[in-house]
């Protein structure tokens, strides 16, 4: 039987809420004076919004500010896309702007499609996972900002994960479009605080600097509790998914699904082979997952939505146990883990542990040392409080 619920004996952060808390977008005093007389390009998505609804996008342009284009990342500049799927370029009915998709033909910008632009304002949010590819595309937006001289402004979002780090650091033997940088799993930063660190850090291709202001968010510390208002991508609907997103995303790389195609996606684990359950489901092709794993088949699984509301929220690190005792039961051991699995760890060691036999403590022992040295480099590059008592 898939042991849920082994080791719940771990501390929970102290976290907290701030209603003081404001988005940089909703510092316009801050940043407008910045774009004035200026051609800006914005890095946006659906997450792009000011408190009152209202779109980046409309509001620069009510606002006078000369917005060129638009370049979007992956799924979209309306967040629809299912994940990995190709996004063509494309206009913004509503304003006509040209959209450069950054997920489609190119992911880096060339130096043409920023050519006639003065800067970049970049605000899309982040849930501060390694793999979750809205860092990799600002990386590679800086990159080609940093080789044509402009210049890149990010408006600040808190970091729903910002509260701790965890994971293994990745191996730059992996590097892939799902881990760029040698962080862990789980970094602990803002997009902000992270392009810092891409720049402090001499990260960008070639050694380069970028030009590079942030407009940090009001009242936001690391032990802020932070509710996302609209789901950063098709596959993470809710506060229960985000939470859930680190520890489960490793399954993307092996047998088990996710909840693909259902009605709770990255809220619960199953495959046509667990024998054990307290859910049935069927996969089907939907907005967001035109080709779900086990598509059609009759599967059977672990709903987590009230584990993860009553222990996973607040837990401070990644929860082994069910990637662990999944592979134990699964009947085609050899089949289990695919290469995608070493790109999502960043590492080849985490699948040779599970494959061992070590515990959840055995693994996470071995990643303290390299997330002892990663928090001394991250503090540097923080804007905001940092997590802790």
């Amino acid at each position: 039987m898939l042991m849920l619920y082994a080791g719940l004996l771990c501390g929970q952060a102290p976290l907290k809420e701030s209603p003081e808390l404001l988005v940089a977008a909703d510092r316009p005093g801050v940043y407008l004076p910045s774009l004035y007389g200026k051609k800006v390009g914005l890095l946006v998505n659906q997450t792009s919004v000011l408190q009152n609804g209202q779109h980046l996008v409309d509001f620069l342009l009510a606002n006078d500010i000369e917005v060129v284009k638009i370049f979007s990342p992956e799924h979209g500049f309306r967040g629809k896309a299912s994940a990995g799927e190709h996004v063509k370029d494309g206009k913004d009915p509503k304003t006509g702007l040209p959209i450069i998709s950054l997920y489609g033909n190119n992911r880096r910008p060339t130096k043409e499609q920023v050519a006639d632009l003065d800067l970049v304002l970049f605000d899309i949010q982040d849930v501060g996972v390694r793999f979750y590819t809205y860092i990799s595309t600002m990386t590679y937006m800086m990159e080609t900002i940093a080789e044509t001289g402009k210049k890149i402004i990010i408006l600040d979002r808190p970091n729903p994960h910002g509260y701790y780090i965890d994971g293994p650091i990745l191996d730059p033997k992996h590097r892939s479009f799902v881990g760029l940088h040698t962080v862990p799993v789980v970094h602990g930063m803002t997009v902000g605080e992270y392009a810092q660190m891409l720049n402090g850090e001499r990260w960008l291709r070639g050694g380069f600097i970028c030009d590079l202001e942030v407009i940090p968010c009001y009242a936001y510390d690391h032990n802020t509790r932070y509710s996302l208002p609209i789901k950063p991508s098709p596959n993470l609907p809710n506060d229960t998914a985000i939470t859930l997103y680190p520890s489960l995303c490793f399954f993307e790389g092996t047998t088990v699904s996710v909840g693909r195609g259902t009605d709770y996606p990255f809220q619960l684990i199953g495959a046509p082979w667990f024998t054990d359950g307290n859910i049935d489901f069927i996969p089907k092709a939907n907005e967001g997952a035109k080709n779900p794993p086990y598509e059609g088949e009759q599967c059977k699984g672990f709903l987590l939505q009230d584990f993860s509301n009553a222990y996973v929220d607040g837990l401070g690190e990644l929860y082994l146990y069910w990637l662990i005792e999944s592979y134990k039961m699964a009947p085609e051991k050899d089949k289990f883990f695919s290469n995608f699995f070493t790109l999502l760890a960043g590492t080849k060691d985490l699948q040779k542990q599970i494959e061992a036999g070590e515990s959840p403590q055995e693994i996470r022992e071995s990643w303290q040392e390299g997330l002892s040295e990663f928090q001394l480099r991250r503090r540097k590059y923080l804007l905001y409080p940092d997590f802790g008592p």
